[in-house]
């Protein structure tokens, strides 16, 4: 999402005489757009503003701006805890860019941190910047209204809000005219995706019912995306399980061009915890859930985010983690020690009492078994064939390149004279956890 978000802020600026520059060294204005999900995420954003001292010393006109969730979450503290800091830009407030800017000339503090009610960019054309011109991400909602209890989205993105489709369609059709080949449809939570006219998803129902009638919801506006641009491999993030329904599943299987893979955060195997986290679904209905996707899309790749330690985490509970996981065997996952976010229910009311060393131990289980399990998912490509859009060059051979399955499986194997965005059949000789090996089968058109 910061990705997506920076891209907009590159199409402000552009408008307002600013040029990109890929060394920071030559640049008169630089901006973090920030993290806060967790603690390492902020520790690495002030880590980094070190970096700008010295470089500020020797240019007294270079401006440096924090963006994003961090600055949402800190507001003005940020300007006297960092003080090489000139301006606070919250993630709805990037339009005003040009105004605090203008302030800073002026010795002002520039901060603008007020979250919308509404969608804020959509009439916004993205500057796609450090892009390969194949893959490119497209936000369709803002916010959450989850409310996990360790969770600081809520706090730093405001409430949902989802875009109007027509602006969607609008940028992907420019996409498509510049030659991507795949798009990824971006939200904190892309399944509560409903449009109805504008303003926060909670207000749907004071919604007229011409309004109701004529109501978009996720699976709507993927059919909308997958009908229109057949020609574009279409994926999206994040999905939660508690919003996904059968519909969206089934679109998915309807279309060729959606590809085949849901990231479905978790977070824990233990219904305890899952409640604790005000998860508003149990351990059950999730396998349900995957159970209803493997029916549906029988090769469907899926991810998971799990957090471990959280307050009051027993053996008990870790194992049901454990055990979840050997049930579902994902195909890849993003796991983390629990960190206390400032603000979040969890914070204000659970005391951190599990150790570091404890948190470590479980961590490093976790991670354990998902390598076993990707390992093991990936062995079942062996010898088959695959469909690859590639997308970069390897990062261990400059005569390989790297491209994504439908499934969101790596796949390496030699460029012969193939270029970036074609799509290509592979035969997959070998694997690793985390990468398909292969050689080409056939060029597809």
């Amino acid at each position: 999402m910061n990705f997506a978000d920076s891209e907009v802020v590159a199409s402000i600026l552009k408008k307002d005489g600013y040029e990109l520059t890929d060394m920071a060294k030559d640049a008169n204005l630089v901006l973090l757009n920030t993290c806060s999900i967790r603690d390492k995420a902020e520790q690495t954003v002030r880590n980094k503003l070190k970096n700008f001292n010295s470089q500020k010393k020797e240019n007294k006109d270079l401006k440096v701006g924090l963006l994003g969730c961090m600055a949402e979450r800190l507001k003005e503290k940020l300007l006297d805890e960092e003080k090489i800091v000139d301006l606070v830009v919250g993630p709805d407030s990037y339009k005003d860019l040009p105004n605090l800017l203008d302030e800073v000339e002026h010795n002002q503090r520039a901060v603008n941190v007020i979250l919308s009610k509404s969608e804020t960019y959509g009439d916004i054309s993205p500057v796609r910047i450090h892009n390969n011109g194949i893959n490119a991400f497209v936000s369709i909602t803002r916010g959450c209204d989850n409310m996990c209890t360790f969770c600081v989205v809520p706090f730093t993105r405001g409430r949902e809000r989802s875009r109007n489709p027509d602006s969607i369609l609008r940028e992907i059709n420019e996409l498509n005219e510049k030659g991507y080949k795949e798009i990824t449809l971006l939200g904190q939570n892309v399944d509560s995706y409903l449009w109805y006219g504008g303003g926060p998803k909670k207000d749907f129902k004071k919604a007229s019912e011409y309004q109701k009638l004529n109501a978009k919801k996720f699976s709507d506006l993927l059919e909308l995306v997958a009908s229109n641009f057949p020609e574009i491999r279409i994926r999206f993030s994040t999905s939660n399980p508690q919003d996904m329904t059968t519909d969206v599943i089934e679109t998915m299987a309807k279309y060729e061009n959606i590809c085949n893979y849901i990231h479905l955060p978790i977070q824990s195997g233990s219904d305890r915890i899952l409640k604790k986290m005000n998860r508003l679904h149990t351990r059950q209905e999730y396998l349900e859930l995957i159970k209803k996707i493997r029916e549906i899309i029988p090769n469907c790749g899926i991810s998971h985010d799990m957090i471990t330690g959280f307050p009051t985490e027993t053996e008990r509970d870790h194992q049901d983690t454990l055990s979840l996981m050997e049930e579902v065997e994902y195909d890849f996952g993003y796991m983390f020690a629990y960190s206390e976010r400032p603000g979040t229910y969890a914070a204000r009311h659970f005391k951190d009492n599990i150790s570091p060393e404890l948190k470590q131990r479980r961590l490093e289980e976790i991670i354990t078994l998902q390598q076993k399990h990707s390992f093991e998912r990936n062995k079942r490509f062996i010898n088959s064939k695959c469909s690859v859009l590639i997308d970069k060059s390897s990062k261990k051979s400059d005569d390989h390149w790297s491209g994504r399955t439908s499934e969101n499986n790596v796949v390496v194997f030699p460029k012969y004279d193939l270029s970036l965005g074609d799509i290509v059949d592979v035969k997959i000789n070998e694997c690793t956890t985390a990468t398909l090996i292969g050689d080409i089968y056939k060029i597809k058109v």
